[in-house]
């Protein structure tokens, strides 16, 4: 009798004890408002920026409303202005051209790799087109970041780094988000850590965090922050940046505060079940495993595969096949958007030319969620049963 996996792709663990007690504690005294603080009282948000500026080695930290906001901050603040152009890759989600359009800007797609990675050739041929590069990590995979800020650098390109899927992961070394000019992350539920909605932005650079701090909705109450630059700064860009308020508030950084403290232990259990699954998947016939480079370390919270140059029906008939076995593979090649398999073709707010690279990566991607409610057992499982149903359709073929 064939296998039928049971678990949910959706379910999360639970919120840790300790992140349950602190939030009880800010519900217990009710001053949710980052701002709202008794007399020598600091704030969990303001502890939430300093110690995740800490735990990745960055001058500047802020907390924000959403992974999506923490971005258009970024943008704001290194100075893209309406009418701008902004490179970023065509392989993405929706809130990364989402972000761009919000100010007014306009995207231009970098083709994707197969090794779902920027293509650092096209980007080399593009640099020339904008003064700034959003780079979306996307679904976990890192670039050669050497040579990415290498390009970049000499372009005079400023690289904002979208680290929503790349939390905990690194390159020869350097932490994801480290390497350009703002690191922004995702603390949304299918993220690496969990407070519903939220954002992280941070920088070393002390005038892009005080824009990016006052954008966000201060209130000029800046000095109430323990990972900003000094009260100088802010005079320079004060009154000449808006409020577009985005804050985080009280109880989602108390959630948070002990999750990131977590965040190693929680990789490496992400990373035994992705094994699981990439191993289990080798040598399938006609199935590509994504390559892993030496120099990244990463978090498998999600696992991609290839079924490369496949017809539209047959990957459809794998996506069936599995569905009937409970394992839910999400396509990229679907010609509308279906949950969060938006491409660049969907978002017709910005034009663009058709890149028949990316068109033929993007029609052959196929993702699995790795949430560690998962056993290691039942991501071997999952496995099997997608080698299964992939041999069936290929030989079929």
């Amino acid at each position: 009798m064939s296998e039928i996996f049971t678990g949910n792709f959706t379910q999360q663990e639970p919120i840790p004890d300790a992140a349950i007690e602190a939030a009880l504690q800010v519900l217990r005294h009710g001053r949710l408002h980052r701002y709202n603080t008794a007399e020598g009282e600091l704030s969990e948000t303001a502890l939430l920026e300093q110690e995740f500026a800490a735990q990745m080695g960055a001058k500047y930290c802020l907390a924000v409303a959403s992974g999506g906001y923490a971005m258009a901050t970024a943008l704001r603040a290194v100075g893209v202005e309406p009418g701008d152009t902004v490179l970023t890759n065509a392989f993405t989600l929706a809130p990364v051209p989402g972000s761009i359009a919000s100010v007014g800007a306009r995207p231009v797609y970098v083709d994707v790799t197969e090794g779902l990675t920027i293509d650092l050739d096209d980007l080399a041929a593009k640099v020339g087109q904008a003064r700034v590069l959003l780079l979306s990590h996307m679904r976990g995979h890192l670039c050669d970041m050497d040579r990415l800020m290498q390009i970049c650098d000499e372009a005079g390109v400023t690289v904002i780094e979208d680290c929503a899927h790349t939390m905990g992961a690194s390159w020869n070394g350097v932490l994801s988000g480290r390497h350009g000019t703002v690191g922004c992350y995702s603390c949304q539920t299918y993220k690496h850590v969990n407070s519903g909605e939220g954002g992280l932005f941070i920088t070393d650079d002390a005038e892009i965090a005080a824009r990016a701090t006052i954008l966000s909705g201060s209130y000029m109450l800046y000095e109430r922050h323990l990972a900003a630059p000094a009260p100088e700064v802010f005079e320079r860009v004060k009154f000449v940046t808006p409020n577009i308020s985005g804050r985080m508030d009280n109880l989602r950084a108390a959630i948070l505060r002990p999750q990131l403290r977590d965040l190693d232990r929680q990789v490496a259990r992400w990373n035994e079940r992705y094994r699981a699954i990439e191993d289990g998947l080798r040598d399938t016939p006609g199935l590509t495993v994504v390559a892993r480079p030496e120099q990244e370390t990463y978090v498998g919270s999600s696992i991609q595969f290839l079924l490369l140059d496949w017809s539209e029906e047959s990957v459809r008939e794998v996506v069936r096949r599995c569905g009937g076995r409970g394992v839910e593979l999400k396509w990229f090649g679907t010609p509308d958007p279906v949950a969060f398999t938006s491409r660049y073709d969907s978002w017709r707010y910005a034009q663009t030319p058709r890149l028949p690279k990316s068109d033929r990566v993007l029609a052959g991607i196929l993702d699995i969620r790795v949430p560690l409610t998962f056993s290691v057992e039942d991501c071997s499982q999952i496995a099997r049963i997608i080698r299964s149903e992939v041999a069936t359709v290929f030989q079929a073929g």
